[in-house]
């Protein structure tokens, strides 16, 4: 099974079809190794947090002679990987990395130093980082020691791959990806709360692809309370992603017997309250291994959306999946916080009895509704997988 990423929701390349001359079939091998390092760096998504996803492939003569990817946990980076498996093979050989090299020292020394040091003669970067701390510093490291280097190649494509690392960047917040699974009319459980299952067996093993390219999975206490949910990935290799399950909880009121307060050693689980539910957090912490963040509550008292994206950036979330239930959904999709919808659809109508996919908006007029565009449809057995983009 293919695994679900932002490439998903990125445009289709335009294709010439013109002539090709000996400076086109130059760039049409620089379009397909980039091409090659941004496969690879899609293997690191929601495992590398809160470093990017990079891709790094080294080519000398026309041959690969390394590859990389950034490591779990965000270390080794890419150019390290594919350095270490191409050796000597390294020198003169032309870098395609799908983000400019790091120049500072942070856990790893710099990988524009490593590059430099094992005699690249041509780099190729996809994108600038953004990060303070690079931001233009490898590249200029590289040119100074006589490097080659180009920048832009492939960059729409790099950025939707790293689109919440960027948005951790530039906007203290991680991508939120909002996935639903309802009938043709929108419900997500029968009146009773019985939701099992609404979606088929192909489609809840899509919705564990998507988790395991998300660092964390939200949903709210009511989710909890009703179906008891795990949270993880459970697909053969992708078990170990280092998931953190996220409950908003108003009040730190959720269940000990749940599932995620009994695996929470095990699992990174975060409870996120408002206020008035700071004494029940701080014995929820001290009895369990739960870890529970305040923030700023609404005027209803519910976690303000706004607070619990800042909350998670800083806490180093990129990219950050919300599971349910329908009042959840209805504030992010209030608060203009939903960038991607994964809407699973099953061949069922269950009627106005229903649970909702999402709750009320109170909207008064049409214009101010959530408009997304669809990317992709794609068939899961009798069910559909749509996803959307925000516009």
């Amino acid at each position: 099974m293919v695994l679900p990423s932002l490439t998903d929701f990125a445009p289709a390349p335009a294709r010439s079809f013109s002539p090709l001359r000996a400076d086109d079939l130059a760039r049409a091998d620089d379009l397909a190794h980039m091409r090659a390092a941004l496969a690879l760096a899609q293997r690191g998504l929601g495992n590398v947090w809160p470093n990017p996803a990079v891709g790094c492939v080294l080519v000398r003569d026309g041959q690969v002679v390394g590859r990389g990817w950034t490591q779990p946990g965000g270390r080794p980076h890419a150019e390290t990987q594919a350095l270490a498996q191409a050796g000597e093979a390294a020198r003169g050989a032309t870098a395609y990395v799908t983000l400019e090299p790091c120049s500072h020292h942070g856990k790893t020394p710099p990988c524009a130093e490593a590059l430099i040091r094992h005699g690249i003669a041509r780099c190729v970067c996809a994108m600038v980082d953004t990060d303070p701390r690079v931001s233009g510093r490898g590249v200029a490291m590289l040119r100074d020691a006589g490097i080659a280097v180009e920048v832009g190649l492939l960059e729409d494509e790099a950025r939707h791959l790293n689109a919440g690392f960027f948005l951790r960047i530039e906007e203290q917040r991680p991508l939120v990806t909002l996935k639903v699974a309802t009938t043709l009319d929108g419900r997500i459980a029968l009146a009773n709360g019985d939701s099992k299952w609404i979606t088929g067996e192909r489609a809840r093993a899509m919705a564990h692809c998507l988790r395991a390219n998300h660092d964390a999975i939200l949903v709210g206490r009511s989710t909890v309370v009703l179906d008891d949910p795990e949270l993880t990935c459970r697909l053969p290799g992708l078990s170990r992603r280092p998931i953190v399950r996220v409950v908003l909880d108003s009040q730190a009121l959720i269940p000990r017997a749940s599932k995620l307060v009994q695996t929470a050693a095990d699992v990174p689980t975060w409870v996120i309250h408002g206020p008035q539910g700071r004494e029940a957090a701080q014995a929820l912490a001290a009895e369990t291994a739960v870890e529970t963040i305040e923030v700023a509550a609404t005027p209803q008292g519910r976690p303000d959306p706004e607070a619990v994206v800042s909350a998670l950036a800083e806490r180093g979330i990129t990219r950050l999946m919300i599971e349910g239930g329908g009042q959840v959904a209805a504030s992010f999709l209030s608060a203009c916080l939903v960038d991607r919808l994964a809407w699973f659809r099953a061949s069922k109508v269950i009627g106005g009895d229903g649970l909702p996919g999402v709750a009320a908006l109170g909207l008064d007029r049409l214009a101010a509704s959530p408009d997304f565009a669809r990317k992709t449809i794609q068939a899961l057995g009798a069910d559909h997988l749509e996803l959307y983009e925000r516009r």
